[in-house]
């Protein structure tokens, strides 16, 4: 039974395709397809789009031309009369119609009156974007009425409205598959809508009958009441103001441009450096702001923006180490630069006090008083919030506008009052003579440009508030460029015009008038009847010496000082509300932890009241210092350090290659911005050397901090991304490069099992490989696939941190296999890259053996043989009081990390050996301690046993003091036993050490054998402090020893000759590992050795600190895993730690240089 539904509406774009209405068929239509499984296509006026069906394989998505879907209703079961369907349809669509309209969407929803009870409906997440497409449900087909609700796994969405559960589901037939959405995409924490989560692959893929998931929620996250999820993650909209282009970003860059140069430095630099010179200063000045402008747009439109303004583009393109740094200078020069608008503004007032003598205390303390009242009224104004401020903005910027209009008015109506002050109107005489430059009092260009580049700054205002604004991604590269557009073609007009109506000295006096022809007299002002010259150097007018010109040529004089007014009070605006935003965002991000306090906001608006009052008390206290001059440089290049960061931090993308490096604004190149950012180092040195000196200090010094401090944030920086392009092209271009023995490190391949479960192990390979060769820590997981694939991506992220938290360079590799032998074998065939793979095995001994299953020991064993085979060195490290210490890390950790210790008989958690994998999920192997695993809390008292594996579990991990290295290197291997000595000894911890070489020798020959070794040892420039030549290894160990021995492996033996053949033969097949009596007497001598060695050990080298010596090699096939590991036992029982070492037989020495 089908019906259907038209015309659902995505309106993901907010884009109103007209209201369609819900069309039903009549209960009596014809049914189409199996069990409502396949939808009918259908054509009508309102739905150019057939509901794609799973008969017609017509996946329906949105197409390019309509974003919308058409969306099918499916009704099963068949027991209601077709009134109450279309009744309950009804319904729905009057309730989605009322709650959604005002969003501008339209929600279509989906009927199942199949048993009239309310069961839990599944959710489509209804997103503040509207389009509810969503997926949901079990199988693939809807099977039967039941099907849908199989299993448990889907999340449990109650309607409030009405009693009917509605599916909203993707397409015609019912799939868990979700279509493209930008939901998916969210940030959790993303004010703009709701963050839906997309079916994992697990869902889709994973065998349904096996088990549920475990929380019974498909999405793994719980449903809530629909209207609550509406609800709490719609935007109050209400009362959030949002700026567009124009208000938010041009006013304020244009307002921040223009500062107090315009009307009173100006005159004075084109004086200084004349018309040509001051263009080239105007257009220096703007090449730098103008390729600062397009890498802001660049980064801005990379991505979505948020509050924070320079801070933000640069922390998440640089890092959070830049960022930090950059964001407090940069909200620490706003606050200052507040400091600076104002004393201006005030220095401008009380010039006009002075001028009609209504001076209150003397010039400074008027300024600190006056500076002191702008600054708490520029205060409330910001607190007020930011309707207000930028309705302040345009005002100040109506001012402005009339203050340049009145000064251009001025300059066409020459007035015969303002000649003898040097003003003659445009004239071609007076634009030659101030065309070049006349510098004097010692000024040069750079100093006059330096002067001037702080008016060109300002650029960042809009950037700055960028999260107040509507759409930052098109708003900021529009604003900032126009203008820096607009501002710079006004500086040159201005500069152009001044210098063509001014002459550069003028005494004011009337009676200055030519009346006859002087011969000597060459300026412009005598061709116009003036003769200036009786004050050649200190005139009190003129472009030189008066910094009023503008006010003198304009129209209207007090407009002028209104513009001074509004240029200085907007650009302290602008500055007052960047320098909490910014320092708020640098708090949120909590890389200062003792900013922490400042994070917080207030209002609709988020508005950050704590960063206003700081910022307020740091800009009093520099406006109480009124030290201008000072400040001002030191500002200027807390600026452009941040304009260099931004122009490097394109530069820095670009190069990394990121694939997420796609800014939508296209104008940037990659070194343009380099020379950009070189450019703004250079201006930063031209302003004024110390500053910028002090400035690369600051900057360092809290660089340094962050890096030192390394806060917990992922922001996909560039430098991970090049961090990642360096080590890619350095690995591939080591693959290229054949090996060298005098290149040759150990790159070790540990079985760890879980790292910090046997921590001697892991120190004491780190001591030989750190900064010297690779280091991997092998885990193998055993037991069921399902479960352990789970395990492997949680561990894999958990003990990498691990590592690295524990100062340890080395990677986590962990596997699933069916036994530890495949995963062993899969660890040393496919780990690694390229150059960097193992080429060492290191593995614990496996002290436990005896009392283990037979099986596990035979893994054990043939584990060396295919480390052998693939042509790897063996390392076996056996400590005599173990290297497990899982046990003692809590009960709580165990079980959490699934590491269940396969110990000793005397355990109380039962463990049953023979059915190794369903029991143990994750082994390794390495000796476990023969202790039980009691529930223990950290506190109680450990026993005796577990108190000495503690112990010894740390001791490489301290400074190893005086004492030997002892290296019984029997056997040439290719010299690995002496290589790993010798790096230990190049270590801190190990630097005391001295090495002691034990060799196999005859007695006759001892000497000999002894300067032959002393020989080799110099020649691999290898320090030892002794060579010892063994005579007596031959000797036949003591009696007590051998029975020892025999008693170890007797419970191992066949006894063959006991038995009858087939018997034998029989139970040989079933246990492979068992020792025959033939086997036990082929290697006599070589058991022996060992029992012998471990005599000749015990009595030289029971006090080193750690012993390097030869491993036993044991045919493959012939000798049986039982006597082999006896071999092993009965060589390195009771002695100080030990290190059995073979290598892979290919020289790791040479001599050659």
């Amino acid at each position: 039974r089908e019906q259907e539904g038209g015309g659902g509406r995505c309106g993901a774009a907010g884009r109103r395709w007209g209201r369609v209405p819900l069309r039903r068929r009549a209960a009596g239509a014809r049914a189409e397809g199996v069990g409502g499984a396949v939808a009918a296509p259908r054509r009508s006026e309102d739905s150019k789009d057939g509901a794609g069906g799973g008969a017609l394989g017509r996946p329906l998505g949105p197409t390019p031309s309509q974003s919308r879907f058409q969306v099918d209703l499916v009704a099963e079961g068949a027991g209601r009369p077709a009134e109450e369907l279309r009744k309950a349809s009804g319904e729905g669509s009057a309730a989605g119609k009322g709650s959604e309209e005002a969003k501008g969407r339209f929600r279509v929803n989906f009927v199942d009156p199949s048993a009239g009870d309310e069961s839990p409906g599944e959710p489509g997440g209804g997103s503040s974007e509207g389009g509810n497409v969503s997926f949901q449900n079990g199988g693939d087909t809807v099977m039967s009425e039941g099907s849908l609700h199989s299993g448990g796994h889907h999340h449990h969405y109650y309607y409030d409205t009405h009693t009917n559960t509605y599916y909203l589901r993707t397409f015609g037939h019912n799939t868990m598959d979700a279509v493209p959405r930008i939901d998916y995409y969210r940030h959790t924490a993303a004010d703009l809508g709701e963050k839906l989560i997309r079916p994992s692959l697990a869902e889709l893929h994973d065998e349904l009958d096996k088990e549920p998931f475990e929380d019974g929620y498909a999405n793994g996250d719980e449903g809530t009441p629909a209207g609550e999820a509406t609800a709490s993650y719609t935007p109050d909209s209400k009362g959030v103001v949002k700026f567009g282009w124009i208000k938010g970003v041009l006013v304020r860059c244009m307002l921040n441009i223009w500062g107090v140069m315009l009307f009173i430095r100006l005159s004075w630099i084109v004086g200084q450096a004349g018309i040509g010179l001051s263009v080239v200063v105007i257009g220096m000045a703007t090449v730098v702001t103008t390729i600062t402008g397009l890498s802001t747009s660049a980064i801005a439109t990379n991505g979505f923006v948020r509050g924070g303004g320079a801070y933000y583009l640069i922390s998440r393109s640089l890092g959070p180490e830049f960022g930090g740094a950059i964001g407090l200078i940069f909200a620490f020069a706003n606050a200052v630069a507040v400091a600076m608008y104002v004393v201006g503004f005030a220095e401008t007032v009380v010039e006009l006090l002075k001028e009609n003598g209504a001076l209150m205390v003397d010039e400074m303390n008027d300024i600190r008083i006056i500076g002191a009242i702008t600054v708490v009224i520029l205060l409330g104004i910001s607190v007020a919030g930011m309707e207000w401020e930028s309705k302040a903005q345009i005002v100040l910027l109506v001012i402005l506008i009339l203050a340049i209009g009145d000064f251009v008015i001025g300059t066409f109506i020459p007035l015969d009052s303002k000649k003898p002050k040097g003003f003659f109107g445009y004239k071609a005489e007076i634009f030659m003579e101030n065309f070049g430059p006349d510098f004097r009092h010692e000024e040069t260009f750079f100093s006059v440009f330096a002067i001037f580049f702080p008016a060109a700054t300002g650029i960042l205002a809009g950037a700055n508030i960028s999260g107040d604004l509507a759409d930052p991604q098109s708003a900021i590269p529009k604003g900032t460029l126009l203008a820096i557009l607009i501002t710079t073609l006004v500086y040159v007009g201005i500069a152009v015009s001044v210098g063509s109506c001014v002459v550069r000295d003028a005494t004011g006096n009337v009676n200055d008038t030519i009346v006859t022809e002087l011969m000597n007299c060459t300026a412009a002002a005598c061709k116009l009847n003036y003769d200036f010259s009786s004050c050649q150097t200190e005139c009190p007018y003129g472009l030189m010496n008066n910094f009023q010109v503008m006010s003198m040529v304009s129209g209207f004089a007090p407009l002028i000082s209104a513009g001074i007014f509004s240029a200085t009070l907007s650009s302290a605006l602008a500055s007052l509300v960047s320098a909490p935003k910014i320092f708020q965002a640098l708090c949120k991000d909590n890389i200062y932890p003792g900013f922490q306090m400042f994070a917080k906001g207030y209002g609709k608006n988020n508005e950050p009241l704590r960063g206003y009052l700081l910022t307020f008390l740091i800009a009093l206290g520099f406006i109480l210092i009124a030290e201008l001059n000072v400040i001002a440089p030191i500002i200027s290049n807390f600026f452009l350090a941040s304009y260099a960061l931004i122009n490097f931090s394109v530069f820095h993308a670009s190069l990394a290659k990121s694939p997420g490096w796609r800014p939508a604004f296209k104008y940037y190149n990659m070194w343009i911005s380099l020379l950009g950012a070189i450019l703004c180092c250079i201006v930063m040195f031209v302003i004024n050397w110390w500053a910028a000196l002090l400035t690369y200090v600051i900057v360092l010094g809290l660089y340094i901090y962050v890096t030192y401090k390394k806060p917990d944030v992922n922001w996909g920086s560039s430098t991970q991304a090049l961090t990642y392009l360096n080590a890619l092209q350095h690995s591939i271009r080591l693959s290229g490069v054949e090996d060298h023995v005098k290149n040759f490190r150990p790159q070790c391949l540990i079985m760890t099992g879980v790292p910090s479960a046997r921590p001697a192990l892991l120190h004491l390979v780190h001591a030989f490989t750190k900064n010297v060769g690779l280091m991997i820590c092998g885990h193998v997981h055993m037991g069921p696939r399902r479960q352990a694939m789970k395990e492997l991506s949680a561990d894999l992220a958990k003990y990498q941190r691990w590592l690295i938290k524990n100062k340890m360079k080395a990677f986590y590799a962990p596997v699933h296999a069916e036994d530890l032998r495949d995963g062993g074998q899969y660890l040393m065939q496919a780990a690694g890259l390229g150059r960097m793979r193992p080429n060492t095995l290191v593995v614990g001994f496996k002290k436990n053996w005896r009392q283990s299953d037979m099986r596990d020991v035979e893994t054990y064993i043939n584990l060396f043989h295919d480390a052998f085979d693939i042509q790897y060195g063996v390392v076996v490290i056996r400590l005599k009081e173990g290297l497990d210490i899982s046990h003692l890390q809590g009960q709580e950790e165990l079980l959490s990390s699934q590491e269940k210790s396969p110990c000793t008989k005397d355990v109380i958690v039962k463990l049953d050996y023979s059915k190794k994998s369903e029991t143990d999920t994750s082994i390794a192997f390495a000796p476990s301690s023969k202790a039980p695993v009691y529930s223990k809390s950290q506190s109680s008292p450990l026993n005796l046993t577990d108190q000495r594996l503690l112990d010894a579990s740390t001791q490489f991990q301290k400074k190893q003091g005086k004492s030997n290295i002892d290296v019984w290197w029997l056997f040439d291997d290719g010299g690995l036993t002496l290589l790993i000595p010798y790096l230990l000894t190049t270590k801190k911890k190990w630097k005391d050490c001295r090495i002691r070489v034990f060799i196999g020798g005859k007695i006759n020959r001892i000497d000999h054998d002894r300067r032959a070794m002393a020989t080799l040892l110099s020649k691999f420039r290898i320090d030892f402090s002794d060579i010892m030549v063994l005579g007596d290894i031959n000797t036949k160990p003591k009696k007590e020893n051998i029975a020892a021995f025999e008693e170890m492996i007797e419970p191992f033996r066949l006894h063959e000759d006991d038995k009858e053949q087939e018997v034998a033969d029989k139970m040989k097949e079933d246990e492979p590992w068992r020792i025959t009596d033939n086997e036990l007497e082929l290697y006599k001598t070589k058991t022996y050795r060992q029992i012998r060695l471990n005599e000749l050990l015990q009595e030289h080298s029971s006090t080193a600190n750690i012993i390097v010596m030869s491993l036993p090699v044991a045919r493959k096939g012939a000798v049986s895993s039982a006597l082999y590991m006896a071999w092993l036992e009965a060589l390195s029982k009771d002695l100080p730690p030990i290190l059995l070492v073979r290598g892979n037989h290919q020289s790791v020495l040479t001599f050659y240089s």
